[in-house]
């Protein structure tokens, strides 16, 4: 074994010749001029700058969005209509808390469940219809339902429905129309 294969066992004489093997580059490369070294720097500090600009701009977006999705979270969950997103089979995609009222069941249980089995038999047929149709026209269509089962009380309903652009989905808004009787 050489003493020079030993050297480098140490860890001082390690790093010695890895300085040396670095000033051996050094010389051998062009030397950076100080000038270029401060436009290099002004650049990096203009970057810097115009990233906190970017970043700023960004928080202000982000605080919009936030703002106009609890806006539209309030409106729509909260509002006195039921509103409900179907499948083109009929099985409900999504629906705000009002919906889920009156169809008296938890709205997390709701979701994947056919609509139908939330109508009485004569409104199945009703439904079925204007199902259809509202897929079938491609424009808003209405109908009047009763909504209910075994356990509740059965409210009468008006429903306006129109589909979806490219998801192809339903969109339902019903009030309930039982007071007004």
């Amino acid at each position: 074994m050489n003493s020079e294969s030993r050297d480098y066992t140490d860890d001082q004489m390690l790093r010695r010749k890895a300085e040396e093997q670095l000033k051996l580059k050094q010389k051998k490369s062009d030397p950076i001029l100080e000038s270029d070294a401060t436009k290099l720097l002004h650049e990096l500090q203009v970057h810097q700058i115009e990233l906190e600009m970017q970043n700023e701009e960004l928080q202000r977006a982000n605080e919009t969005a936030e703002t106009a999705l609890r806006k539209y979270t309030l409106l729509y969950d909260f509002a006195p209509a039921g509103f409900f997103t179907l499948h083109s089979n009929g099985t409900i995609c999504d629906l705000n808390f009002t919906a889920a009222e009156m169809l008296r069941d938890k709205r997390i249980s709701l979701v994947n469940n056919d609509i139908r089995l939330y109508l009485t038999e004569d409104s199945k047929t009703e439904f079925n219809a204007f199902f259809k149709k509202v897929y079938s026209e491609k424009r808003k269509e209405t109908c009047k339902l009763i909504l209910g089962n075994e356990e509740g009380p059965y409210c009468q309903v008006y429903v306006e429905g129109i589909v979806t652009g490219e998801e192809q989905k339903c969109l339902l808004s019903v009030v309930d129309t039982s007071g007004f009787n």
